[in-house]
Formats: structure tokens, C-alpha cells, sequence
């Protein structure tokens, strides 16, 4: 029974993980106390495994340098930057102000306020990439207006925390962050590939609300006129658009000769400067040469996709690295909080405690999930997993099908942090074994991870909605009706075709790759037949000094000169290969004693 045990130690401490995890005991900690259980257990079974484990008591002076590397890692330190950007940016009213002008810009269409907040979801998740700030900002202000308008109670609430699950897989995305760290890749990499699955799930997102608009007419109705302050003026805005189109494309054809390929973005630049411009300076000397709802829509836009740009466009243009790109967009939020008089002390306060918050939260796991790997790797724990995902049946497709399969399932239960510190490093070495590009990988399994958001019974997008939704009835403030309170039942239905169409992205990630592999860019093919490399000589006969054989490297080591029984151009015989000299053994040092725990 020792034996057996002694054998099968790395599905019995990967068992006993999961066991630590359904009782609810924290993740870091389990992590943690797992790893040192059983390396305790195995330094002790060692002699009984048949060389399965190797672990040793001076192992354990390797925690500290394996601390060490993981709180130096100069990428993790985008999480705090990107956090705290997003938590000022929900206190600077800036997602109430989008979905206001938004939701007045589609209003007259029927599902309008629905269109709406998936664009501004999309827009927060660019912007600040924390679901919880995106999902709760929408359901505050969105959800009631949906109420007050007659919405299906299903679809207002799946639809507000769908979109709030986009900034999982829209840069720049936390999620991200840890992936390309576990998986050993570029964060800018993971940013670029993502782009546009995201975007395709965000048009999946609005064609569901454009399907439900036919079969279900009347549970997403249009905007009456009477709410609809802004008024009308959609070809003040078309005409504006048009006008910043032309400037872009002079200043480009101008700039093309100086600035190169960056004439594209310097014409766009300047456009959009010059149309933000006007909009203000319009509404501030009342020149009224454009409509109320134009200037509102560009004063509320532009200043978001210029974070966007700022943050984004930098690490794509490789211009700044994530870290650097973090950096600039927490000072880009504090600027826009500012001009709006949203910023003061108590908010920064805020701001700084719920990022140390989230950072040490992330640490703490990282710090517990390098105790665990020590001791599973010890124990041949990553030897057992590649071997069992290799084996699959089906090849690559199986293998992606089987994983896909297991972190859907293990969403249920663990939130994407888990999911990213304890599957992925173990999925990641099979996957490189088959073949299978690691960012690509990495975008897909962010993909699937979304759903750890949605589906009940512990989705945290649905927890975060139902701690914002009215649980008893209340009076609106505008009609005066009294509103009926959203179900848990009617949250938890609402998410489940949105869970669905996840579903279904990850399907089309994995039939059509090219969404995330172009990344990669298009370089010049390259012929390998064609490739030549030439050594240059050293000394004579183009060779080094003439020796191996007088032909040098070029003619040494492959041609019938090739005779190490004759001295290179008068230097000391070669030894004969019939009687070879025998190499001194040296001193082998006292082995020491592993039986026993080291001495601190």
C-alpha cells in the first residue's frame, strides 16, 4: 500500500488539491499547505518510488529564490496599474456619462438600451479591464432605465453581465496579464491576439439582441420620445464623422514622405483632435453648428478611446511595454477624473486600498502556487499530466476539446485567478509538446474562463449584478410606477445564452486560428533550401590554423582529409583511437545526508 502511494503521489496531491478547494478552505493557502503535506510525505516515501520522487530536504532552500523571482517579475506589475486606472475611472462617473449618451443615441431603435450596453461594456473593458467596476457601474445606472422602459427582466440582466465579462478577453484584460506570465509569453503578444476574438464576441453579443428583437418584439421596446433628452440629430454626427475622415486623410497624404507607416495614426490623431475640439469650443460659444446629441456623443467619446489609444496603441506600437502602458493609463484616469471634478482624496484612498487589495490577493496565490509546483514537480506531477493529455485520443483536436471541456467544468467552482495559477501551467508543456502556438492557446483558454463569470450557481458576474439589482419592489423616481424586484432565478436564466454564445466563440477560435494568429504579422516567406552559412577562417588554409585534418572547419569535418591520426600542420600527434587514455577520475565529494531536515 506504501508503495502504491509512493508511486501515485502526483494524482494523489493533485486529488487532495481539489478536495481543499470544494471545502472552501483559501486558495492560497491550500495551495501552500498542499505543497509542503506532501513534500513532507514524499521526501519520507522517496526510497519506495522507484526513482518517481526526487525530492530532497535542501530543496526547500529553493522557496526563497522562487519568491524572490515571482515578486521581482517587473509583468505582474501591470495588475496593480490597470486596476487601479479602472476603479478611478468608475469613480469619475465616466461609464454613467456613456451609457446616457449611448443609450440616447441608439433609443429610437427597438433593443437600443441593450446595443448600448454591450458598447459601453466593450468601451470599460477597454478602458479599465476589471469585470466587477464594469458590471456593477451598468447595473446601477442601465438596469433601472431598462426596468422603467419595460425590458424582459432575463435579457436586461444576462445582457448587463455579459457585457460586463468582456473585459476578460478585451485588452487590457488582468486575465491576460497572468496567462501570458504562466505561459511564458509576451504580454503585448496576448493583447494583440486577443483584440479580435473580443471584438467577434462583441458582435455575437449584439446579434443575440438583434435576433431577440424578432422573436420576442416586445421585450426590449425602444426608447419613447419623451426620453429621449438629447434629442434627434444623427446626421449632425454622420456629417462630423465624415469631416474628421477627411482631415485624416489629408494629414495623412501630408505626413506620408516624414512620418512613414505612422502617417496613419498621426492622420487619425489629428482628426479626432480637431472634431473634439470643435465639439467643445461649439457648445461652449454656442455656435450651435451641430446638434445637442453630436457634440454630447463626441465630448463623451473621444476622451475614453484616447485612454484607449494611450494605453493600447502604445504597447501594440511597441512603443511602451504593458507595465510602462499600465503606467500612463493610471495617469491618463487621474487627468479625466480631474476635469470632471471627480477626483479628490477620498476617491484616490478608495482607488489604493481595493488595488493593494487585488495585488495582494494575486501574490499571495502566486506565493502558494510556487510552493505546490516545488513539490509536484518533485513528485513527477508535470511527467503525469503531459503523458495523460498527450495520450488523448484525437490528437491536438482532442487534446483541445478535453481541456476546453475540463476548465469549463472546473469554472463552475473556481474563479479565473484559480483556473490560471493551478490549470494552466500544467495544461501549458503538453500543449507546447503537440505544437500548439502558446498565445493562441492562451487567448482560447481566456476565452472559456469567461464563463467562470456566467454560469450559476457561483458566476461572481452574476453575484456582483444581484448586490446592484432591487431585490424588493420600489416606486420609479420618474414614472412613478411601482417596479417589481429582479429574481436570482431570472439572473441566473438571463446568463445562460450568453454562456452559450462563449461557448460557441470557443468553437470558432479553435476552427478559425487565424483570428488570434496575426499576432504573428506577415513577414517575407523564407525558402530554409536557400539558406547559406559560411564560417570565415582563422589562419591558414582557410581553416583554424590549418588543423583538423588541414582542411579546417570548412573541410575537416567531412571530407576524406578528415584524419585525426595525423598531426595538424606539425602539432603533437593525435592520440590513438585503438588505445585511448584513460581520464583521471577525481575525488567524488561525502553525499550528504538526505534523511534528515535541514539545519536553518
Amino acid at each position: 500500500m506504501i508503495e502504491f502511494i509512493a508511486q501515485n503521489m502526483a494524482p494523489i496531491m493533485f486529488a487532495s488539491l481539489i478536495i481543499f478547494l470544494l471545502i472552501g478552505y483559501p486558495v492560497a493557502f491550500a495551495l501552500a499547505a498542499n505543497g509542503l503535506l506532501f513534500f513532507f510525505i514524499g521526501v519520507e516515501l522517496a526510497p519506495l518510488s522507484n526513482g518517481s520522487i526526487t525530492l530532497s530536504w535542501p530543496l526547500l532552500y529553493a522557496l526563497p529564490d522562487r519568491f524572490w523571482g515571482q515578486m521581482s517579475n517587473e509583468t505582474l506589475l501591470a495588475i496593480p496599474f490597470f486596476t487601479f486606472m479602472g476603479i478611478i475611472l468608475e469613480r469619475s462617473g465616466m461609464a454613467e456619462d456613456l451609457l446616457d449618451t449611448i443609450g440616447q443615441l441608439f433609443g429610437p431603435i427597438r433593443g437600443g438600451l441593450a446595443y448600448a450596453v454591450i458598447f459601453v461594456g466593450a468601451l470599460l473593458a477597454a478602458t479599465t479591464g476589471v469585470v466587477a467596476a464594469s458590471v456593477i457601474a451598468m447595473g446601477l445606472i442601465s438596469l433601472p432605465i431598462m426596468m422603467r422602459y419595460g425590458y424582459d427582466r432575463r435579457v436586461a440582466s444576462g445582457v448587463i453581465a455579459a457585457s460586463g465579462t468582456l473585459a476578460q478577453i478585451i485588452p487590457p484584460s488582468l486575465v491576460l496579464i497572468v496567462l501570458a506570465d504562466q505561459l511564458g509569453r509576451s504580454v503585448g503578444d496576448m493583447y494583440h491576439g486577443a483584440i479580435i476574438p473580443g471584438l467577434i464576441l462583441t458582435g455575437l453579443y449584439m446579434a443575440y439582441i438583434l435576433l431577440m428583437t424578432f422573436v420576442k418584439r416586445d421585450s426590449m421596446p425602444a426608447l419613447p420620445t419623451e426620453a429621449r433628452t438629447l434629442g434627434s440629430g444623427v446626421t449632425s454626427l454622420i456629417v462630423a464623422l465624415v469631416a474628421a475622415g477627411a482631415i485624416a486623410y489629408g494629414t495623412q497624404r501630408l505626413l506620408a514622405t516624414s512620418a512613414g507607416q505612422n502617417a496613419d495614426i498621426w492622420g487619425v490623431t489629428v482628426a479626432i483632435i480637431a472634431i473634439y475640439v470643435y465639439a467643445v469650443a461649439d457648445r461652449a460659444f454656442g455656435l450651435n453648428t451641430m446638434s445637442r446629441l453630436a457634440q454630447q456623443v463626441i465630448i463623451v467619446l473621444i476622451p475614453p478611446l484616447a485612454l484607449i489609444f494611450l494605453v493600447l496603441g502604445t504597447i501594440f506600437l511597441g512603443i511602451a511595454t504593458p507595465t510602462e502602458g499600465g503606467a500612463m493609463g493610471a495617469v491618463g484616469a487621474l487627468i479625466m477624473a480631474a476635469s470632471k471634478g471627480r477626483l479628490s482624496l477620498n476617491v484616490i484612498n478608495q482607488a489604493l486600498a481595493s488595488t493593494t487589495r487585488l495585488s495582494s490577493f494575486v501574490m499571495f496565490i502566486l506565493l502558494g502556487a510556487r510552493v505546490f509546483s516545488l513539490t509536484f514537480y518533485g513528485v513527477n506531477g508535470h511527467v503525469w499530466v503531459e503523458h495523460l493529455l498527450v495520450s488523448l485520443p484525437g490528437g491536438e483536436v482532442g487534446f483541445l476539446i478535453a481541456v476546453n471541456l475540463l476548465v469549463f467544468f472546473l469554472a463552475f467552482f473556481l474563479d479565473f485567478f484559480e483556473l490560471a495559477f493551478i490549470i494552466v501551467p500544467l495544461l501549458a508543456p503538453a500543449a507546447d509538446k503537440l505544437g500548439i502556438d502558446l498565445i493562441w492557446f492562451g487567448v482560447l483558454l481566456g476565452i472559456n474562463m469567461q464563463t467562470s463569470f456566467m454560469h450559476p450557481p457561483f458566476g461572481f458576474a452574476l453575484f456582483y449584478l444581484r448586490s446592484v439589482a432591487a431585490k424588493v419592489p420600489y416606486l420609479d423616481k420618474i414614472t412613478g410606477k411601482k417596479i417589481q424586484p429582479i429574481t436570482t432565478g431570472q439572473i441566473y436564466w438571463g446568463a445562460v445564452p450568453f454562456v452559450g454564445i462563449q461557448v460557441l466563440m470557443v468553437a470558432l477560435t479553435i476552427m478559425f486560428p487565424q483570428m488570434v494568429m496575426h499576432y504573428k504579422g506577415t513577414g517575407p516567406a523564407v525558402d530554409p533550401s536557400q539558406i547559406k552559412i559560411e564560417v570565415p577562417g582563422f589562419g591558414q588554409d582557410n581553416g583554424l590554423g590549418g588543423g583538423l585534418g588541414g582542411g579546417g572547419l570548412g573541410g575537416g569535418l567531412g571530407g576524406p582529409a578528415n584524419d585525426l591520426s595525423t598531426p595538424p600542420l606539425g602539432g603533437p600527434a593525435a592520440p590513438n583511437p585503438a588505445t585511448p587514455a584513460q581520464p583521471a577520475v577525481p575525488a567524488q565529494p561525502p553525499t550528504p545526508d538526505l534523511s534528515q531536515p535541514p539545519k536553518m
